[in-house]
């Protein structure tokens, strides 16, 4: 809101640079952020207990069981929370034109409604009868595969697909996999395009969500990929000439993508506050599933697919 507000009062020789750089709507993304889920978070911690929203802390595994008793009825749907905030920080400081961002909010919401349909009825099925466990395993994925292709057809066609990647060369940049630390990348067809960005987005997702349920773990991983991953964004295509030294590929508009990864930094990192041993409050799937599915999204739209293996090398092991 605030960006198209300042496009509307000055023309365009007259904007303010910082208005114009990504970064530093992302920076002002990132501590409005960590501000708002650290001020707001005992007040929607005491809400939670309220409705006596608590997780039930069950494991497959007895001894795992025996050693979490300790948090059992914990609030959880804490993700509630970084979604809201996230939220509200894109849409203040994020140029709301930029089919990224637009794309970014789409996958946001429709993971954090999956996320909540699955925890509200693991917690109302001891409530009442007839109530379901959660989700099944193949309905989350089937939810998780249908948002992965709707995300890859937009990218793959509507995106920026003619851009400079390394060394110059203009290229269909989605049709590349990019190799770390190496000058040239993978070509890939269209079908191995939509392969990889269903596994990245579905496979993210679940991992962050299996990480969920240690004080601290999933919050705090989360902080170091959006940190790194708006790192990324902004270089990849801000910076052309600097992409190039670092062998990232350029693609153009994704710089805005920084914005939505600082506000996913700030948030976590205020939700770690409350979320750190001991921990008061759990993110749940509703915040596991739509962080993991964000940051697989930058992923795919920055071309770093790899490189979310090496960032998210917890992720990767729990998963």
């Amino acid at each position: 809101m605030l960006y198209h507000l300042f496009d509307a009062l000055y023309d365009h020789a007259g904007k303010p640079y910082a208005y114009e750089n990504p970064l530093f709507r992302a920076t002002c993304a990132m501590l409005l952020s960590f501000l708002l889920v650290w001020v707001l978070g005992p007040w929607f911690i005491r809400q939670l207990k309220r409705y006596s929203i608590g997780d039930p802390a069950e494991f497959d595994h007895a001894q795992l069981n025996v050693d979490n008793a300790d948090k059992r009825n914990t609030p959880t749907m804490g993700g509630l929370l970084i979604m809201a905030v996230i939220l509200f920080n894109v849409l203040l400081l994020a140029d709301l034109k930029n089919y990224y961002i637009t794309m970014g909010l789409f996958c946001m919401v429709w993971l954090t409604a999956l996320g909540s349909v699955d925890d509200w009825l693991k917690l109302t099925i001891k409530r009442r009868t007839g109530t379901r466990d959660g989700l099944k395993m193949h309905e989350k994925l089937l939810f998780q595969i249908a948002l992965a292709v709707l995300l890859g057809f937009y990218i793959y066609r509507h995106g920026e697909i003619n851009a400079t990647t390394i060394g110059g060369d203009q290229v269909q940049t989605f049709r590349i996999l990019n190799v770390p630390f190496y000058k040239t990348g993978w070509e890939l067809d269209q079908f191995a395009f939509f392969v990889i960005t269903i596994l990245v987005v579905t496979g993210t997702s679940n991992a962050v969500n299996l990480t969920d349920g240690m004080d601290g773990l999933a919050s705090g991983c989360m902080v170091l990929c959006s940190f790194v991953f708006m790192a990324l964004a902004f270089i990849g295509g801000r910076s052309p000439e600097l992409a190039y030294s670092l062998l990232f590929p350029h693609i153009p508009h994704t710089a805005e993508l920084a914005v939505l990864c600082g506000a996913m930094m700030g948030a976590c990192m205020g939700f770690l506050w409350h979320n750190c041993y001991p921990a008061k409050v759990f993110m749940g799937d509703t915040g596991s599933l739509p962080l993991g599915g964000l940051i697989g999204y930058v992923a795919i739209c920055t071309r770093q697919e790899l490189m979310l293996f090496i960032v998210g090398g917890v992720f990767v092991i729990e998963a």
